[in-house]
């Protein structure tokens, strides 16, 4: 009912953007990082109440934690800190752990290049 760390971080450091065309939910993730830590992430989700839970849970979960870190957070680790979702919204985790992924190989990629 409440979810945090909802918005657009400006240049961010890494971006991702997964959807899921069955059921329509979007989710773009963003994510600043200072000496490999996500330092702050923000998300904007187009979708149920479910899609934004699961998005606004990879932020709390990721914050503060190494890129590399981060990228183990499994879609079950999401699932399980929000107590469990309904079967047929399980596909949500997936795209809050999707997304995080997609934002840190983006981060990862920027790296690479400088």
């Amino acid at each position: 009912m409440n979810p945090k760390n909802v918005g657009v971080i400006e240049n961010p450091d890494g971006y991702g953007k997964v959807g899921n065309p069955i059921c329509g939910d979007v989710m773009e993730l963003f994510i600043r990082v200072k000496d490999d830590i996500i330092a702050d992430i923000k998300f904007k989700t187009f979708g149920c109440g479910s899609a934004i839970a699961t998005s606004s849970m990879i932020t709390e979960l990721a914050k503060g934690k190494t890129v590399d870190d981060a990228l183990k957070i499994t879609r079950k680790d999401v699932a399980d800190e929000l107590d469990g979702l309904p079967p047929q919204k399980m596909h949500c985790s997936n795209l809050a752990a999707d997304a995080l992924s997609e934002a840190i190989k983006d981060y990862k990629s920027k790296k690479k290049k400088k």
